[in-house]
């Protein structure tokens, strides 16, 4: 499917109900679900919703239940890779339809191919009806059962691939019988002697051998019944081992051998020229391609692969993204083509989201495998980095950066890995609009961050930890937060900081990680002051008295430490208070915002709480009014909410107004650069709240004009949104109408 497109509705669909299946399902006595008996699925959406169940890794033996029943879900092309079901439950769900195609390579061991064939052979229809059957890397038999042959009986059988499978001598010649077998894949299979496929001599047309390992035949022997293949269209003798048999160089070279060939893979053969591949090609004037990765051929033009006839090799862009495609299940293949793309992303400069689809498929199919990974992840930073993300479809980067995560969870110690996987997530397009799981990824780089001291990697991890807990839910956020070694190897960055009095990317990202971490988080606020937060706060004050961007960070996250009464306490301090106060007429708005902000909460538990001076509350108090009172309306968004809960109880502080003051200016603030606080606003109850205030005989004039502004900022949102309330439709004013 194109990446650059939405996801498609059936797609959309069977995911939801994949999820949710239990929804639409009845539990039988076994244990395993059952659709309500309305329900009844068109065919091809049978076959999708089982794959998609199998890809989600939602297919076990309660939900393959639902495929007992024939009438609601009839399957045909039947893919169940990697599933997890037992022999019982495969006999039970599968078997009883009518398939034309089975794939289920790499279900759990329990399952072996005796049990698959054995019950696909009890069914008449099936012996009949399977053409297709692919069970790479499975198990042929249990421990306790005997060996036996059992692919005979499946008459109907055209194609079959048993890769990367306990698969011998005895396996084949029972395989050889099958009346219609034209397709067979034996890669990776314990197969010693290849006689048995002169069984096949007039049918076979597709023979896949990827490194036969334990071969026993010479050259002569297996060229010999390789000639003999006399329909063989497609023939795959690749080994990506690297062995020194010359099989490849001695069949370019017999003449006539195989004139039906149209398919040709030697891909990681030795004495491999262009010029035995040239002279084969043009005596077989129909064949289309031609494997040559990892040999040393494929370097003329000739073999280029731009045109109709399509290479595999490293030589150019075209031979290497053929060589992702077809092998992107063949690890090996995968990492050496990995290698060799690497080197040409260095000078991309237009976006290829068709590169960096290969890229993510060779990443997804080989997750276990460091060198692919370790490729992989470098090729995806070159394909991403600066501008080339904008290029790159949402989808797209959204697969590739789920894929990075399972790399660096995969792979936890190994450094360049991660290097590379940070590199790539510190992209602005990745972090702020692309879809994956950020809460996931703020746990990985932060492990990362506390085992490391690479400076110019500790300055991009703490920038991506700054940005993702912005985007984390308030929950989320506290749950990261309240990892302690979290909190404490932030500070000890900021206190490295500090004290080589330092002002520089890391210490500002890593200041803006903190304030977002504590927002709303009591417990990573308590986290801060137990390890000695606001005194090393206290520090970075007076250490940058000049740098409004540090001042602004460190009182934003004091605001947030001031928001929890329980902590109150320890934010009497003297010397801390005296900082305040002297930031408080910051000619910086943010800075005194922030600085207000504090002292707010701090005096608004009232006078029986406030354990310094009573006098000093007072003339607190007083400068924090006539500060609200000066500033200027800012210029832009200057702070962001995501909540207003933290300011309704300051709102009802009438016996303090500089404190409702700083809290109505606030509000008005965010209300009048984003509607998104409105609807906020509206929806948390804060119209009740300023009605009252703006009501109450005892609210200052001052509050009660900034009440009165917000509330109009309401009214207003509401018409534009088409929610104001009918009886108060008739009391707009011709302005207000026009807003609409």
């Amino acid at each position: 499917m194109d990446e650059a497109s939405p996801a498609s509705l059936t797609d959309l669909c069977l995911s939801l109900v994949s999820s949710k299946l239990e929804l639409f399902c009845v539990k039988q006595a076994d244990g395993s679900l059952c659709l309500r008996e309305s329900l009844v699925f068109p065919q091809e959406l049978a076959d999708q919703l089982l794959c998609k169940m199998a890809t989600e890794g939602l297919l076990n033996d309660g939900t393959v239940g639902i495929f007992r029943s024939c009438h609601q879900l009839r399957l045909r092309r039947a893919c169940m890779r990697t599933a997890r079901i037992s022999a019982e439950a495969f006999h039970r769900a599968l078997c009883p339809h009518r398939l034309l195609e089975l794939d289920a390579s790499r279900v759990n061991a329990d399952l072996t191919i005796s049990d698959i064939v054995h019950s696909l052979a009890s069914s008449k229809e099936l012996r009949e009806s399977l053409q297709r059957l692919v069970l790479n890397g499975l198990t042929m038999t249990s421990l306790e059962e005997p060996s036996r042959r059992c692919f005979g009986a499946l008459q109907g059988l055209r194609s079959l691939s048993v890769a990367h499978v306990d698969f011998y001598d005895s396996g084949l010649a029972d395989v050889c019988t099958l009346p219609r077998l034209e397709s067979l894949d034996i890669s990776s299979t314990s197969v010693t002697n290849l006689t048995p496929l002169l069984g096949l001599r007039t049918r076979l047309r597709y023979l896949t051998m990827h490194q036969l390992k334990r071969l026993e035949m010479t050259t002569a022997q297996l060229l010999a019944v390789l000639s003999q293949l006399e329909g063989l269209q497609h023939l795959d003798i690749s080994d990506d081992k690297q062995f020194t048999s010359d099989v490849a160089r001695q069949l370019l070279e017999k003449p006539g051998i195989l004139p039906s060939l149209v398919s040709l893979d030697v891909s990681g053969r030795k004495q491999v020229t262009d010029t035995a591949i040239r002279s084969f090609v043009e005596d077989r004037p129909g064949m289309t391609f031609v494997g040559l990765l990892a040999t040393d051929a494929g370097f003329s033009d000739f073999l280029s692969g731009e045109g109709t006839l399509k290479v595999t090799g490293e030589a150019n862009e075209t031979q290497i993204c053929e060589a992702l495609r077809r092998y992107s299940e063949r690890e090996g293949f995968v990492r050496e083509a990995l290698f060799h793309l690497f080197s040409l992303t260095h000078v991309m400069e237009k976006p290829r989201p068709d590169i960096l689809k290969l890229v993510a498929l060779g990443m997804k199919n080989h997750p276990s495998t460091l060198n692919v990974q370790l490729a992989a992840s470098a090729c995806v930073f070159n394909l991403t980095k600066q501008d080339l993300a904008l290029g790159m479809p949402v989808r797209l980067l959204s697969t590739i950066t789920q894929l990075l995560l399972e790399a660096m969870k995969t792979f936890p110690n190994h450094q360049q890995l991660q290097k590379n996987c940070l590199l790539s997530l510190c992209s602005d397009r990745i972090l702020q609009e692309v879809p994956f799981n950020r809460f996931e990824a703020a746990k990985l780089v932060m492990q990362w961050l506390c085992n490391h001291e690479d400076q110019n990697m500790q300055r991009m991890a703490v920038a991506i930890i700054s940005i993702l807990a912005a985007k984390l839910s308030t929950e989320q956020t506290a749950q990261l937060g309240a990892e302690l070694f979290i909190v404490k190897q932030l500070l000890h960055i900021v206190r490295q900081k500090t004290s080589q009095t330092m002002v520089d990317a890391t210490l500002k990202f890593t200041l803006s990680a903190l304030w977002n971490l504590t927002d709303e988080s009591p417990t990573t606020c308590r986290h801060f002051i137990e390890n000695q937060g606001l005194e090393l706060f206290i520090k970075v004050l007076e250490s940058f008295p000049s740098e409004s961007s540090i001042q602004q960070k460190v009182l934003g996250l004091l605001n947030n430490i001031a928001e929890v009464g329980e902590l109150h306490s320890e934010l009497m301090d003297q010397r801390f208070l005296n900082h305040i106060s002297t930031l408080l007429h910051s000619p910086e708005v943010e800075v005194s915002y922030f600085a207000a902000g504090i002292l707010a909460h701090l005096t608004s538990r009232g006078e029986g709480l406030w354990t310094l001076d009573l006098p000093l509350r007072s003339t607190l108090l007083e400068q924090l009014h006539a500060a609200i009172i000066k500033w200027p309306p800012p210029d832009c968004e200057m702070v962001a909410y995501r909540s207003f809960n933290p300011f309704f109880p300051l709102l009802e502080c009438f016996h303090t107004p500089g404190v409702q003051l700083w809290a109505a200016w606030a509000m008005q603030h965010v209300c009048s650069k984003n509607g998104r606080y409105c609807s906020m606003l509206l929806a948390e109850g804060g119209l009740q709240q300023l009605e009252s205030v703006r009501s109450d005989p005892n609210t200052h004039k001052d509050v009660r004009t900034l009440a009165d502004n917000i509330l109009d900022s309401l009214q207003r949102h509401q018409a534009r949104m088409g929610q104001l309330p009918p009886q108060h439709c008739h009391t707009l004013t011709h302005k207000e109408r026009d807003a609409q």
